[in-house]
């Protein structure tokens, strides 16, 4: 494919055929030409109703319809949503959460708590049951509230913690109705466990601050303790994308030319205002909310597993909420368009928001500095707290990447992994890693991934999120 250099690390797919709009990819490095994900982007500039770009960040890898790293803005008014652009897992995201621990008071125990999180967050394929099962009303009260209705129940690091993440941590166009029965079946035993694959929940320490005025204003010192969770909507969430996309494949010629003509069936999707967009949107953002209250309910069971096993009463531990970011979602939001704001659709799949410094959108206790942008990496190296920027809301759409992205297959990892022991390796580090399963430590070792901190070093340098901390690895959890 035929790419030209805008910038250090900024390539451009020029709009050809039936394009809409041109492709960005950001990259330290010239994209392969033969890379799939490439022809993602450009056929994701195909959307009906697509703003500016196709962008992807630097995590970028294949995926369902959209590349993973994928954001598409799109006019509601003209536009298309497109499940292929939210991903299965909706609202899988990640947050962190500050502790007045320190590494030198957890380090002697460190084995001790490890044990007591996996013992309170299950986790693994179909885990269940970390609260009891869900009666329809209390279900309906998460689908539409969120981490608040968690957070009101106790599951709290400290009362505002759903001030601190994104959106409030709700989406206001959510309605419970939506969602099927099959859906609401599979979500209704899930709230407040982990699942597998990348999800994880890991001890980090603050290892090392690079813009102290934010890593302030975000609570991290040098040396502290943070908690890291990254996970999603479950099996609710899924069954939300699957019946979408079963739904919405077959009548895309009903929805006129421009949809009949999109080069990728992956990309199935309907207009905005359509009763099929909007019956989606409301589903997803339903699936988006028990997400945000997964979360929570996780951010509850690990400050109550981490008091139990160090003997510390909650004050003492002193747990926050830092943020919470969601990374495969559909938002309405407004950013400025031709230099006029508009309301635009945001598809980010695989990727960060990162509004800039004096956003409203922003809390006001990290508005001075830009809001908090959480980079997980993988489980033996580091993971990236950074601010997003006003060039972000420029160029991106105030977004960023979301990880580090994977190098390799499970497959390709499980057999670099052959006759390894993965949790032997990181002992000897120094990390503790409890896992429902060896394969998953052999599917997620971390040569089966970028370098993170070279992905987040593009984003550094194009502008669009400034490095604040790197958080390492204590000790880890995973299906």
């Amino acid at each position: 494919m035929k790419l030209r250099r805008i910038d250090e690390d900024l390539w451009e797919l020029p709009a050809e055929g039936g394009m809409k709009v041109p492709g960005r990819i950001y990259a330290a490095g010239p994209p392969a030409p033969d890379d799939p994900s490439l022809q993602q982007v450009a056929n994701v500039a195909h959307l009906p109703g697509i703003l500016r770009f196709s962008l992807a960040m630097p995590d970028y890898h294949w995926g369902y319809g959209f590349p993973i790293g994928g954001v598409a803005a799109v006019d509601p008014e003209i536009g298309a949503i497109s499940p292929g652009g939210v991903g299965y897992d909706i609202n899988c995201g990640v947050r962190v959460v500050t502790t007045a621990l320190h590494e030198e008071e957890l380090r002697p125990r460190l084995r001790q708590v490890v044990a007591q999180l996996f013992r309170d967050v299950p986790t693994g394929v179909g885990a269940s049951r970390a609260i009891p099962a869900l009666a329809d009303d209390e279900l309906d009260g998460v689908l539409a509230g969120g981490a608040r209705w968690a957070a009101a129940r106790g599951f709290a690091a400290a009362p505002d913690d759903p001030s601190r993440c994104e959106e409030g941590g709700r989406l206001p166009q959510a309605d419970p109705a939506a969602v099927s029965d099959r859906a609401r079946a599979r979500g209704r035993d899930q709230l407040g466990t982990l699942g597998s694959g990348n999800h994880f929940l890991e001890l980090d320490r603050v290892a090392e601050i690079y813009a102290p005025d934010a890593a302030a204003a975000f609570g991290l010192l040098p040396g502290a303790v943070a908690i890291q969770i990254h996970s999603g909507s479950r099996g609710l969430g899924y069954q939300v994308c699957d019946e979408s996309l079963a739904a919405l494949t077959p009548r895309m010629r009903d929805f006129g030319p421009d949809y009949a003509a999109l080069p990728d069936p992956q990309l199935a999707c309907a207009p905005v205002r359509s009763d099929a967009g909007r019956r989606y949107l409301a589903a997803m953002q339903a699936a988006a909310n028990f997400a945000f209250a997964n979360r929570q309910v996780m951010t509850g069971l690990a400050v109550r597993a981490l008091c139990r096993s160090l003997g510390l009463s909650e004050g003492e531990l002193g747990a926050r909420v830092l943020y919470d970011v969601c990374h495969n979602v559909a938002k309405l939001e407004t950013h400025a368009v031709d230099g006029a704001p508009r309301e635009v659709l945001v598809h980010r799949k695989g990727a960060t928001r990162a509004f800039g410094p004096g956003d409203p959108r922003v809390p006001a206790p990290y508005r001075a500095v830009g809001q908090p942008v959480l980079i997980p990496g993988d489980m033996g190296r580091y993971s990236y707290v950074l601010a997003g920027t006003d060039r972000a809301m420029r160029d991106t759409f105030g977004s960023s990447c979301h990880g580090a992205g994977r190098l390799l297959s499970r497959g390709q990892a499980l057999k670099l992994a052959r006759g390894r022991s993965i949790d032997r390796e990181l002992a000897a580090r120094g990390i503790e890693v409890l896992s429902r399963g060896r394969k998953t430590l052999g599917e997620e070792m971390s040569e089966a991934y970028k370098d993170v901190a070279q992905v987040v070093a593009v984003m550094h340098r194009a502008g669009l999120s400034r490095l604040v901390a790197r958080l390492e690895p204590l000790g880890v959890i995973k299906g």
